[in-house]
């Protein structure tokens, strides 16, 4: 192989196995290279594209923007954008649209002309700007959450406690049933601004290396008396073997007696819950059913949504809370599988340790 082959080959091979997304052109705006990185960002094989116009894979909103600044550097021998790097809205293959940063370059070759674009997808440097300003504005709206629930949380605690002794001693049945309802709004008002407080403070973990069914049998314990005494069927499935995880081995369990909690109430009298464990890929799963009447399809969009509740004394918070802090947990999801009139089956899926 020639000196000049030899270093052509080796040119050739780093820009297509290159990470960002190489695609040249000519005049006519063909596609003439289309390195591996592209075929990954835009989703289109180098088949696909291959001496097919560069227009098949651009998006409406760029394809206009293309053709005149090909046309106008053939023109006058100008460009904008040549040696310069631009932000767009780029779209893949099944319409798609993504962030984009593109650098372009012109080569004249025997007196023809070939542009190259250098594209490199932004959807992950946006995502993690993203949750960084959510970040910083849950902190701050944490912060103040937590200055007023302070100052409401004192005399709340104060109203409640002599609402409770006035209760105790008072002789009037009708006054006693009106102070039992100032004591169980104060209730609610107070499970209210310890949820608002669990859901807008950052959370700090407590990781630890523990068996998951650990925390299942606890709350099996917890619960199995409730099942019991409204002849709720309650089956628990746990895999062969221990599950080890690491995470927040009290919030992760809170959570879960918060899901289970909700599923005794979606079944009712006489219904059926199973708590089940197992192994999907890297993750372990806890899959809660439940036979209640399932989630009508327009509250399924809304169920994470904080304050929403169909419970006449839920908080709505619950729900928004508990995917909060599965989540937080690196890798880890909490999904919520429902269809009207045959149950619902919320899955806490784990990384496992």
């Amino acid at each position: 192989m020639a000196k000049n082959d030899a270093e052509l080959f080796i040119l050739k091979d780093a820009v297509d196995n290159a990470g960002e997304a190489f695609i040249t052109i000519d005049k006519d705006s063909t596609v003439l290279f289309f390195n591996k990185a592209a075929e990954s960002v835009f989703g289109y094989s180098q088949k696909e594209v291959l001496g097919k116009p560069l227009a098949n894979i651009l998006g409406p909103a760029c394809r206009e923007g293309h053709e005149h600044a090909v046309r106008r550097y053939i023109q006058t021998g100008q460009g904008k954008l040549i040696g310069h790097t631009t932000e767009f809205l780029a779209m893949r293959k099944g319409g798609e649209t993504f962030p984009a940063a593109i650098s372009f370059s012109v080569a004249r070759v025997n007196d023809a002309l070939y542009f190259t674009g250098i594209v490199r997808d932004l959807s992950e440097q946006q995502n993690l700007q993203n949750k960084l300003i959510n970040a910083e504005r849950l902190a701050a709206l944490g912060q103040t959450v937590a200055e007023i629930t302070h100052e409401i949380k004192n005399p709340l605690t104060i109203i409640g406690g002599f609402a409770r002794r006035l209760a105790k001693n008072e002789q009037n049945a009708q006054n006693a049933e009106k102070l039992n309802i100032i004591v169980s709004e104060v209730d609610r008002l107070e499970n209210l601004l310890k949820g608002l407080k669990t859901y807008y403070t950052p959370q700090i973990l407590n990781l630890k290396r523990f068996d998951l069914c650990r925390i299942i049998d606890e709350v099996h314990a917890l619960v199995s008396d409730e099942c019991r005494s409204k002849k709720i069927d309650l089956e628990i499935k746990l895999h062969d073997t221990c599950i080890l995880i690491e995470g927040d081995e009290e919030k992760l369990k809170q959570v879960l007696i918060n899901v289970v909690k909700n599923s005794i109430e979606a079944s009712g009298d006489g219904g059926k819950l199973s708590i089940e464990t197992r192994y999907v890929e890297n993750t372990a799963e806890i899959a809660v059913r439940d036979s209640g009447p399932g989630i009508p399809e327009a509250m399924k969009k809304k169920i994470f949504e904080p304050f929403f509740t169909t419970k006449q004394q839920g908080t709505g918070l619950g729900l928004a809370v508990s995917k909060r802090i599965v989540e937080g947990h690196a890798g880890s999801s909490f999904t919520i599988e429902s269809e009207e009139g045959r149950g619902t089956v919320v899955k806490i899926a784990l990384t496992r340790y």
